[in-house]
């Protein structure tokens, strides 16, 4: 086997991580602060980290594109809150979520510090990012339910010749 098929095997394992570990984070970014302290009570008390960057706010520059491929511009700004952790074993967490949700930030962190911890994957998966998602595809569910209730179908009567 050659290096390079080697290389993109590992690589292709490379991104398919970073794509799961991007997935939780986006459950985690559209969760209640509340949802996720209750998850990570059934991971486990005691969990050992330390703070690496305390939770704190600032804002960032919103980019577009017309088209999606036109000349980038700047829409405006967004607040955002950050957080970064680390547990006893190494493993480093990073939280950013919209808003000044501090106690947010610092829980996704956690998770996706513990998510990275093969010992405490599975409990992430399980107790916490499982129910998140199930409760996010239920309301995402009834929003289309509601808005299909209040669809109309517009439709042309062809008169007759006159």
């Amino acid at each position: 086997m050659s290096a390079t098929n080697c290389h993109n095997r590992d690589g292709d394992a490379a991104d398919a991580v970073r794509a799961q570990r991007q997935a939780a984070m986006a459950v985690l970014a559209q969760a209640r602060a509340g949802d996720i302290a209750r998850g990570l009570r059934l991971v486990g008390d005691g969990i050992d980290f330390t703070e690496l960057r305390p939770a704190e706010t600032g804002l960032v520059m919103l980019r577009g594109r017309i088209g999606g491929n036109g000349a980038p511009f700047n829409v405006g700004e967004a607040t955002v809150t950050r957080a970064a952790v680390q547990l006893a074993t190494g493993e480093k967490g990073f939280g950013y979520v919209l808003g000044r949700d501090r106690e947010k930030a610092r829980l996704a962190a956690l998770c996706d510090a513990l998510w990275q911890a093969d010992a405490h994957r599975q409990k992430i998966e399980a107790h916490v990012l499982a129910p998140l998602r199930q409760r996010q595809y239920e309301s995402r569910a009834m929003a289309r339910a509601q808005t299909a209730a209040t669809r109309v179908d517009f439709f042309t009567l062809v008169r007759g010749e006159d």
